[in-house]
């Protein structure tokens, strides 16, 4: 496999889908910790134990990240907890179409590589969405980058919004993935 710099017109391809996807992951983001009252000065009555839980781990590793309390009325901000759950799904993400296209993301349970189309086949058979098990192989073959017990990856964006960032991650050509700079880029924007 040869490995060349990507193009201009790569670049900027590349340059406007991390920015849309970076959007699109923060509004996900900012939707999935509202509804699960992380910004509230108490959680919805009708959730459950675990989300309860779920709710106050994040509260508050969003307060180890700034994200300010107002200790008077309850409410907290989460603006930069909403970045970091952003991050992590929309990185994770990329890296399992990086790893895809350079023959390195491996199925954690038969150690051999996996393409997306594969992923795709795996996940109707299981009843998944394909690129959350591209994913989450891609956890696992990178369990120092996206920890198992990431707060942020607990955290399920909301549908409409995962679907859009799936399709600016696979609407990018595999030459973006296979560019020896490309990754690198990926953090310029």
């Amino acid at each position: 496999m040869t490995f060349t710099a990507l193009t201009k017109d790569q670049r900027n391809l590349l340059a406007r889908a991390v920015i849309k996807a970076r959007t699109e992951a923060e509004a996900g983001a900012t939707a999935a910790l509202k509804a699960l009252a992380v910004d509230h000065h108490e959680p919805f009555k009708n959730m459950d134990e675990s989300a309860r839980k779920l709710r106050n781990s994040l509260r508050a590793h969003g307060r180890q990240l700034g994200d300010l309390l107002d200790i008077k009325r309850g409410t907290q901000e989460i603006v930069r907890l909403a970045h970091e759950v952003a991050f992590e799904h929309w990185h994770r993400m990329l890296f399992a179409r990086f790893l895809a296209e350079n023959d390195l993301l491996i199925h954690p349970d038969f150690g051999v590589s996996v393409s997306i189309q594969e992923c795709v086949d795996l996940a109707l058979k299981q009843g998944k969405s394909p690129w959350e098990l591209a994913a989450s192989f891609a956890q696992a073959s990178l369990p120092a980058i996206f920890r198992k017990d990431d707060l942020a990856l607990m955290v399920t964006l909301p549908l409409e919004r995962r679907t859009e960032i799936e399709k600016l991650v696979t609407d990018l050509p595999p030459e973006i993935f296979t560019g020896s700079d490309a990754l690198g880029w990926v953090y310029q924007f």
